[in-house]
């Protein structure tokens, strides 16, 4: 079965930055299964995973437009600490991540510098802007079912969330 809108396909992945690091790999952990075309998987790799089979194996480069995006300087700003969404704000630390109120709504993001009553934060994607090199193996594509179409993803053994 061939990669294409709405099927379950299983990846085993790695993801690098130009400098060869490893940013994020599914080696050692489960591999990740996801619904394709949704827009669960950066628009790149889910572009050079189309059509491809369980057994395949893909390696692609992907500029910062077919990823997670440009970085957006918009989206750095100082808020009043109170805007984050934490029970306890004496927890709050420089690289963490939050959920703030911000213009246009509710957004995670990341702290970047505490000034008393005051939080510098980052809304961007920790990768946002990073030409991301990724190898692909296809582990498994298989039929999507009913109540995970409806759900817009794939659930665990048994059907479970």
């Amino acid at each position: 079965m061939k990669i294409s809108a709405k099927k379950a396909v299983t990846i085993g992945y790695t993801v690098k930055d130009d400098a060869g690091e490893i940013l994020d790999t599914s080696m050692g952990t489960d591999p990740l299964t996801y619904l394709h075309g949704l827009g669960n998987i950066v628009p790149g790799l889910e572009r050079a995973l189309e059509g491809k089979s369980a057994g395949d194996n893909v390696a692609v480069s992907l500029p910062p437009a077919d990823g997670y995006g440009a970085r957006d300087e918009s989206l750095r700003q100082t808020i009043p600490l109170r805007q984050l969404q934490v029970d306890d704000k004496r927890k709050v630390k420089v690289g963490g991540r939050y959920r703030a109120w911000l213009a246009g709504g509710a957004h995670v993001v990341e702290v970047t510098a505490i000034d008393g009553d005051q939080v510098t934060v980052d809304g961007n994607h920790p990768l946002a802007g990073m030409t991301l090199h990724f190898t692909v193996d296809v582990v498994e594509v298989r039929n999507a079912t009913a109540d995970e179409l409806a759900h817009g993803h794939v659930h665990g053994p048994g059907g479970h969330h």
